[in-house]
């Protein structure tokens, strides 16, 4: 488990840059796994970060069929494409471009996500946040966000942030809330849009873990200007502000922050627990038909 020293304050600087690495899940997606692998197990809170996109419908056109989860959230983030989820509790919905589905587990659930396209593009991202001990057997619930419900907001300089999680602060001191609410990690989930030469700054709870994700474009992140390229993510060092500049080309990044646990983590597959007693149980629990 990676966490952070808490004794620096100020700009924050890479702390660790990280490659993805190609692997498939479900039934054959392809996907690149950049939180979850040798390179970052994890970054407490967050368990696991895939991004998913292709044009090539045989990448994505399994899906990932009905599987559990226990002890955790899910977070998904569209860019292209549909996806339909279902679960063994009655709830359905779609996620289209530019929504969220923002899952608690909890205690634990059954669903599938599955495409709802046959050819075209399917692009976006799955994070994985761990829950506190306290909420592992908590009732599942979604939050599904629709992409009008999501905040966007428009810099002078060009740059647009898109408020999924958290608080977004311009320069005027106007705060603009992300829709996600009563997550206990207490979350920052951003995607920036940078046009060439403009600059991003934002302040972070400087105890809290962070990532930046770039998924198009280069960045330049903090008062030494560390570079990460398009498919690299950047653990963030301690410190109160983020600051990134596109210096090279337009850049898009998510912004992903929260607070860490600190607590032990033990992960089998869709599980994730504080213990190896607890993950049988949970192995038990399901196998026996005590999700429904």
């Amino acid at each position: 488990m990676t966490n952070l020293s808490q004794t620096e304050t100020g700009i924050r600087e890479i702390a660790q840059l990280v490659r993805g690495q190609a692997t498939s899940d479900g039934d054959g997606v392809k996907l690149t796994r950049v939180i979850g692998g040798r390179a970052l197990a994890d970054l407490d809170p967050f368990l696991l970060l895939d991004e998913f996109g292709s044009d090539s419908s045989a990448d994505y056109i399994g899906g990932f069929p009905s599987h559990p989860h226990r002890g955790f959230e899910t977070v998904t983030y569209m860019l292209e494409g549909r996806m339909r989820h279902r679960d063994n509790q009655g709830n359905e919905g779609l996620l289209v471009p530019g929504s969220v589905q923002w899952m608690t587990a909890g205690r634990g659930i059954i669903h599938s996500e599955m495409p709802e396209q046959e050819e075209g593009h399917m692009r976006g991202f799955q994070l994985w946040v761990n829950l506190p001990a306290k909420d592992k057997m908590t009732a599942p619930r979604y939050q599904d966000i629709a992409p009008e419900r999501i905040p966007r907001v428009r810099s002078a300089n060009g740059t647009e942030v898109r408020v999924i999680a958290g608080d977004y602060v311009d320069v005027t001191g106007t705060v603009t809330r992300g829709p996600v609410e009563g997550i206990a990690t207490d979350p920052l989930y951003f995607d920036v849009s940078l046009p060439k030469g403009a600059s991003f700054e934002h302040a972070l709870a400087s105890d809290h873990s962070a990532f930046l994700y770039v998924f198009e474009g280069q960045a330049k992140i903090g008062a030494r200007a560390g570079d990460a390229i398009r498919g690299d993510l950047a653990v963030l060092s301690q410190g109160d502000l983020v600051s990134v500049t596109a210096a090279l080309a337009a850049t898009r990044f998510i912004l992903v922050a929260g607070r860490p646990l600190r607590e032990p983590v033990v992960k089998y597959g869709p599980f994730v627990m504080n213990s190896r007693a607890q993950i049988v149980q949970a192995v038990d629990d399901y196998s026996s038909g005590r999700f429904a």
